[in-house]
């Protein structure tokens, strides 16, 4: 797991964020952990078709070219040492040529080998037992899982695709990261699988960084009410202690307002009430600590403070549209359009 600071410090209630940016901050609660790891060789014509999943997806091309087709429909070409993150892992096509039907990934020909890690070839290029694998266009892909619900509004916010060599003039970690990863797929030295995942891992966590630290390409809704300052505290403090059962009174009191006054201005800002955001914010912490942690619907219940497993399940169903055990397994379906949105 990978977090933006070696020791990030969660903003406490009544501690304001200074000159610190808010979003910065709560950008160091941000995690990311790498679910699995695959290292493709493709021999040219290849074109394929990756479904829409949980998971955040990143592709990093280490030898070669393609094409990436994002969510949007539009084509655009990916060089070598070029690596991209689709923060909610949405559908999208990669291809030698634009021109090329697509094959699932599901028909891929997938060999494990380590925990987390895996080799892919398209199915008719795999090579006999013992010969080596053809050369040709080498990419390597991870598979992210972030410590924040999907509908989180970080993550709602952010475009369905972000590309490195767009940000890198942002970040100077983020070419540092590019060179090392191409010298470790150039070397193709012993476990290098293993060092480029945790390089991925980190790519990804600065892309995403110098993405916020551009601005987010946003200066309303959710990011304007964080740079406010005395909006942005209220929204850390919530962030910061989901678990706390937080009262529109004890809200404005961090910010040194009247209930009224304080309701009115974040009602105006945010597009919904202080309680309907708690309340939201609630149920994101919920879905994580049953879907990835594994806790019981009962114990989250009392985390957050309701007086029964039934009250907390109404709750969690209004908000997120579905009732607390489907969260289990952790592995479910994209939440759909029906579900509960983020303040724009």
């Amino acid at each position: 797991m990978l977090d933006f600071s070696s020791s990030p410090s969660p903003l406490l209630p009544g501690v304001g964020p200074g000159a610190r940016d808010t979003l910065t901050a709560l950008l160091l609660g941000l995690r990311l952990d790498g679910v699995e790891y695959g290292r493709s060789q493709l021999s040219r014509p290849w074109a394929i078709a990756l479904p829409a999943q949980r998971h955040a997806r990143f592709h990093f091309m280490a030898q070669g070219s393609a094409w990436l087709q994002g969510p949007d429909g539009q084509w655009q070409a990916l060089h070598s040492g070029d690596a991209v993150l689709l923060p909610r892992g949405s559908a999208h096509v990669l291809a030698s040529d634009p021109a090329l039907a697509p094959v699932e990934e599901s028909r891929l020909t997938r060999i494990p080998v380590a925990e987390q890690l895996y080799l892919q070839r398209c199915p008719d290029q795999a090579s006999p037992e013992g010969e080596p694998a053809p050369q040709g266009d080498l990419l390597f892909s991870g598979a992210l899982r972030f410590n924040l619900d999907p509908l989180h509004p970080l993550l709602a916010m952010m475009p369905p695709l972000l590309h490195a060599g767009e940000l890198a003039r942002r970040d100077p970690s983020v070419p540092a990261l590019l060179d090392a990863m191409e010298r470790e797929v150039a070397l193709d030295r012993i476990g290098a699988c293993g060092i480029l995942a945790r390089l991925a891992d980190a790519l990804a966590a600065s892309i995403i960084r110098a993405w916020v630290e551009g601005g987010c390409h946003s200066d309303s809704g959710w990011v304007a009410a964080l740079r406010c300052p005395k909006i942005g505290r209220v929204i850390a403090a919530i962030h910061a202690q989901p678990q706390h059962d937080w009262s529109v009174p004890e809200l404005a009191a961090l910010i040194g307002v009247s209930r009224s006054r304080f309701a009115e201005a974040f009602s105006r800002t945010m597009g919904e009430s202080p309680a309907r955001y708690v309340a939201k914010i609630k149920m994101f912490q919920a879905r994580q600590w049953i879907s990835q942690e594994g806790l019981r619907i009962a114990q989250v219940a009392e985390r957050l403070g309701y007086d029964s497993e039934a009250s907390f399940s109404r709750a969690f169903k209004r908000i997120i549209g579905h009732p607390p055990s489907a969260e289990r397994p952790a592995l479910y379906a994209a939440p759909s359009a029906a579900a509960a949105q983020p303040a724009r």
